[in-house]
């Protein structure tokens, strides 16, 4: 089963389970070598997904001091497509590995 790391709104239980249909179960992981920056949404239905017009984006510093907290969270194939339709064109899909050990899929700034 394919891991999906959150780090800002998929946190949200409405997000949730308007994106995926349940409520996602995860455990608390770091991500080192990457900073968050806020990026503006304009999509309407990411805004009425989220109410929130800000949302973080990932950017790679390559610092290992530098760390991002989020949730490492167990999804399907299929829920890894339908988030890769809730994120807007300014993120894309990237591979990344984890303070844990585990590897997971981490939406980084293009």
């Amino acid at each position: 089963m394919p891991k999906l790391f959150s780090y800002g709104t998929l946190q949200n239980e409405k997000v949730q389970i308007e994106t995926f249909g349940r409520i996602l179960q995860g455990q608390k992981d770091i991500l080192t070598g990457y900073k968050l920056k806020m990026l503006e949404i304009k999509d309407p239905e990411v805004l009425r997904k989220s109410n929130q017009k800000y949302h973080p984006i990932l950017e790679f510093s390559g610092n290992p001091e530098d760390e991002v907290e989020g949730v490492l969270f167990a999804v399907t194939d299929e829920e890894i497509l339908q988030a890769d339709k809730y994120e807007v064109d300014d993120y894309k899909r990237v591979e990344g590995v984890f303070k844990s050990g585990k590897s997971g899929f981490i939406y980084v700034g293009k």
